[in-house]
């Protein structure tokens, strides 16, 4: 990619800001970081000693978008419940925008961010960073092979060990915040879910609140009866005590079953950054799948598949290439409104109790 790098605005500067989209959008041939937005001067602080004096800040959007001239993309990268007014107001200056999911609360306002998006000619993308998880890409290569034949069922779990909240808005239960886990790992892994096997005909949904203290969802299930016939059951989760398989696919000649998360989530947190190793997204053999009929993988049935390697990096550097040479938006924002559809079905489903239609 040749030219003068895109200028990029980064809106907050927590977890999703500091961890995964600063460093990623740093790694990119094509992008430089311009100005990071928080108004926490200890981020701020932050944010200049990761990448260099030369760094802008800002404290607030407002005084980001005042200068929108002077950028070619915003992303936005702070809590859920800002999402939609910040989208909208960077669209509205003439900017392309990245959201973090979930886009938005309801599928209806992701919808109408889409319409503002396509009535102003620009890019609105969702980072939907687990499509380029390691046992998502294997899985995928599996399927397009035919290794597993008709798939039957998917089954994905991230289940987590917190029996002590955090506290923090992700954990508040105003529903304005959008917060608990159907929104934020269910986000990923319905995405998952209808990336791999199309629409969703039903969703059935159980949801608790299991710690003390808790105010919203933090063990929740959600399964999905696709068009196709496939279903998939998929688990979230921070009160498990002995996790489950990642990821579990049954299919008409073999199943593919993988344990362990990516490591590229827990390397970004260590401070590893893309481009500097060879290895960057790669697992080591001890954690590789394995592919089978008639015995579990845990009695030594069938043989081990190699884990594609994960790649983050691939999500901006489309980015980069739908905004120089009109490649495809790598995630659209139609796509994160069918998820949310499912989001919001499992939500009533749960206060109703019953298998809703979509």
């Amino acid at each position: 990619m040749t030219g003068t790098p895109l200028r990029v605005g980064l809106v907050g500067y927590g977890l999703a800001g500091s961890v995964f989209h600063a460093p990623l959008i740093a790694a990119t041939e094509g992008l430089t970081l311009d100005t990071v937005v928080t108004s926490s001067p200890e981020r701020q602080e932050q944010a200049r000693a990761e990448f260099g004096d030369g760094l802008r800040v800002a404290a607030t959007p407002d005084e980001l978008l005042a200068r929108a001239d002077e950028l070619d993309l915003i992303v936005i990268a702070s809590p859920n419940k800002t999402h939609v007014p910040i989208a909208t107001a960077a669209l509205k200056a003439g900017l392309p925008v990245v959201v973090d999911k979930p886009l938005a609360g309801t599928a209806a306002e992701a919808r109408e961010l889409a319409a503002l998006a396509d009535e102003r000619g620009l890019l609105l993308s969702v980072f939907q960073n687990r499509r380029w998880d390691n046992d998502f890409l294997t899985l995928r290569k599996l399927l397009d092979e035919g290794e597993l034949g008709d798939a039957y069922r998917f089954e994905s779990r991230f289940e987590r060990w917190r029996p002590q909240l955090k506290g923090g808005w992700r954990e508040s239960g105003d529903p304005a915040e959008v917060g608990g886990l159907l929104y934020d790992l269910g986000s990923h892994v319905v995405d998952q879910a209808l990336v791999l096997f199309g629409p969703a005909t039903s969703v059935y949904a159980e949801s608790d609140i299991r710690r003390p203290g808790a105010q919203t969802d933090d063990d929740t299930f959600i399964a999905i009866t696709h068009e196709n016939g496939v279903r998939s059951h998929l688990y979230v989760s921070a009160t498990t005590a002995q996790l489950g398989p990642r990821l579990r696919v049954l299919g008409s000649r073999a199943g593919y079953v993988k344990y362990g998360l990516d490591p590229q989530e827990a390397d970004l947190r260590e401070g590893k950054r893309p481009g500097t190793t060879a290895e960057w997204g790669v697992e080591p053999e001890s954690l590789w799948g394995r592919v089978g009929s008639g015995e579990s993988p845990l009695t030594g049935g069938g043989r081990p598949e190699p884990t594609l390697p994960g790649a983050y990096p691939a999500y901006y550097a489309a980015v980069a290439a739908a905004l120089r040479d009109g490649g495809p938006n790598p995630v659209t924002a139609l796509e994160a409104a069918a998820a949310l559809d499912v989001l919001e079905a499992a939500r009533r489903s749960v206060h109703e109790g019953m298998v809703v239609s979509l």
